[in-house]
């Protein structure tokens, strides 16, 4: 706090309470970026760069050969494949069953409404490993292990908590009257639903959707617990390129960076929805 001459009085930080905290800001971004430039760096450098015991933070003879060399194993790009077709299958899923039943329990009165909220918050408190071994003994039942369907399945079940309770604050902050008001020129409540709330809610279906991408993509335990090598995503194939005999750091570090590319599309795809997405169901209207 300062007083100036004309007798203003202004908050905030001082300069120097100012210089430390972006000093302190700045210490804890490279803390947190340094490992992303550690694979980078290590993606770039040759077998025997990554094994010196003098490291180096530059590769000195640049190289592409662990790309190369990630890409031509054998699993490499089905796993991608089937990475992309289970997440696009869950999240897709996720987002229909999820917008319905959020529309439900927003916009309709109904006997043990109340109760299902506290049930879809009380499934996100539970350890889904937890659930893991009755999960793989009822898909197995069906014949839904060691497929990509069944891990679909799975993903779906994972997602829809977070799916339902997030877009239920979105078509929540949706103002009543707009369906009243497009009811009374003469809309039926489908048309409501395609030319009102459909639409106002895009912004969080992209956001919850980024949400449910990250997820189904990155995830790793269940499908490498329901699927062989053959029907897994890339996250279970980094696990399978280390051997006996040891770990290829380059290729390893390679493919990361490769594995990480479709999240980084996808969200420089709908990142500019992302931030109105965010915030659209902060307020109630």
């Amino acid at each position: 706090m300062a007083r100036h001459d004309d007798g203003v009085i202004t908050v905030g930080r001082s300069r120097t309470g100012t210089f430390f905290a972006n000093a302190t800001g700045i210490v804890f971004g490279l803390i947190m970026i340094f490992p992303v430039y550690w694979v980078l760096n290590t993606a770039f450098k040759p077998d025997r760069e990554v094994r010196s015991f003098t490291p180096t933070f530059w590769p000195h003879d640049f190289t592409l050969d662990n790309f190369k060399s990630a890409l031509g194993e054998e699993l490499f790009i089905p796993s991608m494949v089937n990475g992309l077709i289970i997440t696009a299958m869950a999240v897709a899923a996720a987002l229909v069953v999820g917008f319905l039943a959020a529309l439900a329990i927003a916009r309709f009165s109904f006997y043990g409404r109340k109760a299902i909220i506290l049930v879809v918050l009380a499934v996100q408190l539970v350890p889904f490993l937890a659930l893991l071994i009755p999960l793989f003994l009822m898909l197995q039942s069906v014949n839904l292990t060691n497929s990509l369907v069944g891990v679909a399945l799975v993903y779906l079940v994972l997602l829809l908590p977070y799916t339902v309770w997030t877009l239920r604050g979105f078509i929540s902050g949706i103002p009543r009257e707009l369906d009243e008001a497009a009811m009374i020129d003469g809309c039926t409540r489908a048309q409501v639903f395609w030319r009102i709330i459909l639409p106002l809610t895009g912004p969080g279906l992209v956001a919850t959707s980024v949400y449910g991408f990250i997820q189904a993509w990155n995830e790793f335990i269940i499908i490498n617990t329901l699927n062989d090598p053959k029907n897994q995503n890339l996250m279970a194939w980094l696990l399978y390129n280390q051997t006996e005999r040891g770990t290829a750091w380059g290729p390893l570090m390679a493919g990361a960076i490769i594995t990480s590319i479709p999240v980084v599309v996808f969200f420089l795809l709908i990142q500019r929805n992302i931030a109105t997405g965010l915030t659209a169901g902060a307020v109630k209207g």
